[in-house]
């Protein structure tokens, strides 16, 4: 399990770094993980800050595809794959396997990522050529980048729990309990912020980090993932204080935030959940529900158009496209002002304040151009509003699976076929 060698390629003009899991004896004109290790100039760290942001989008659509699918948002339909249709939907006899891509692959790459970060922290560590300060940059960067990893393959598995601690590759720590696991998460993002406290940045990342390149910017966008890690944890008021401390605005603009970013040039990557609207063969369809269940008026409809013709397969189908992802360059979001929002709605309707988290939903609504919410100021009737607008604001970046499910409400996700399942949590790998 020791990597060898690391090999290049190109990402918006930054020279990105990437290396495989496995032993390599090849291509000794690449740099090594040993050269790395041994004093590595600030331009070799450079460089593996910007192959681990690269990294992150590598099996993104997998994951928005196995979450999106199982929580009801919409289907990829694929005549060469069956399997979005069929397993992740629990068709008659089917059932998710610990040896299929839709888990394997986008949980190997989050940790391929972890990887990367744990190679940035030893390297930074070793190096004499670059200042304390400058060391504490990369260390807030790679631990908070690492969490993010690890929160994603704990949504996939939830009770299956992750393994935290992979740090040496022969003597992997142990599978802990989703509840570890957010908890361990949690620790290494304020680890993070106390490195980026004391740290300053020398590395360049890509325009999905714009606003947010330099320490105090990657301060508050690891806050804004510590404000989701807690009210994972139901840990309400500590939700609001991470808000406080992160990008976090009821005036600023929804789409303000840290985006995964795509481009057209040489080694770079295009958007791989952009289908064009219309298209025929594979698809990514809105489940017919979206368009049902929203309310009059609602904005958001705009991100399921209609379809020419109604798209079917395996005895489902959807006359609305996902849309949410407009071109092959269209940035997808990994955490936006928005979600701050509706965290914040959902922490004070859990602490009782109702006055607050009610006007926090307005401001989400009228910027839908919905009319202010006129139902029941109660704890449950607030909720059951603020998980609507979580499910319209957030369609396919990856939340309503994982909300119903916090919420123990699963069992309310619809069911198309006869023999359809709703799956709680995927199994660990066979790997494991």
């Amino acid at each position: 399990m020791k990597s060898i060698i690391i090999n290049s390629l190109l990402l918006l003009s930054l020279s990105a770094v990437l290396f495989s899991c496995k032993k390599d004896f090849g291509n000794l004109n690449s740099p090594t993980v040993e050269s790395f290790l041994g004093n590595a100039a600030q331009s070799d760290l450079n460089n593996l800050v910007s192959g681990t942001e690269s990294g992150l989008r590598t099996s993104l659509a997998f994951y928005l595809d196995d979450v999106g699918t199982i929580g009801r948002e919409g289907y990829h339909f694929s005549a060469s794959e069956p399997r979005y249709v069929t397993d992740l939907l629990g068709a008659d006899a089917a059932t998710l396997s610990n040896s299929n891509f839709y888990i394997n692959t986008p949980w190997a790459n989050a940790y391929r990522v972890v990887k990367n970060c744990n190679l940035l922290i030893q390297a930074a560590n070793n190096s004499t050529l670059i200042t304390s300060d400058q060391k504490s940059g990369y260390y807030g960067f790679a631990r908070t980048i690492k969490a993010y990893q690890l929160l994603l393959n704990l949504n996939l598995t939830d009770s299956n729990g992750i393994r935290l601690d992979v740090s040496d590759p022969d003597n992997l720590g142990p599978i802990v309990s989703y509840s570890e696991g957010l908890a361990g998460i949690l620790a290494l993002l304020d680890s993070a912020k106390a490195d980026l406290s004391a740290g300053s940045v020398v590395f360049s990342l890509s325009s999905g980090f714009n606003g947010f390149n330099d320490a105090a910017g990657l301060i508050k966008f690891n806050r804004a993932l510590a404000a989701r890690v807690d009210a994972y944890l139901a840990n309400w008021p500590d939700v609001l204080t991470a808000l406080s401390e992160s990008f976090f605005s009821l005036t600023a603009d929804f789409n303000l935030g840290v985006n995964h970013v795509f481009g057209t040039g040489t080694g770079d990557q295009l958007n791989p959940m952009f289908f064009p609207q219309n298209q025929t063969g594979e698809v990514r369809v809105a489940h017919p529900s979206y368009a049902t269940d929203i309310q009059p008026g609602d904005d958001r409809i705009s991100k399921a158009t209609l379809r020419q013709a109604t798209a079917s397969l395996s005895g489902l189908s959807s006359n609305r496209d996902v849309w949410v992802y407009t071109s092959s360059t269209a940035p997808v979001p990994i955490i936006r002002n928005e979600e701050l929002i509706l965290l914040y709605a959902e922490a004070n309707i859990q602490n009782s304040n109702f006055p607050e988290g009610e006007k926090a939903l307005n401001i989400i609504r009228n910027g839908h151009h919905l009319p202010n919410y006129s139902g029941p100021v109660t704890k449950d009737a607030l909720i059951d509003e603020m998980l609507y607008e979580r499910r319209y604001s957030l369609f396919f970046e990856g939340h309503r699976w994982i909300d119903m499910r916090r919420y123990n409400r699963l069992n309310e996700l619809p069911l198309d076929r006869t023999g359809d399942d709703i799956w709680s949590e995927f199994p660990l790998p066979v790997s494991e």
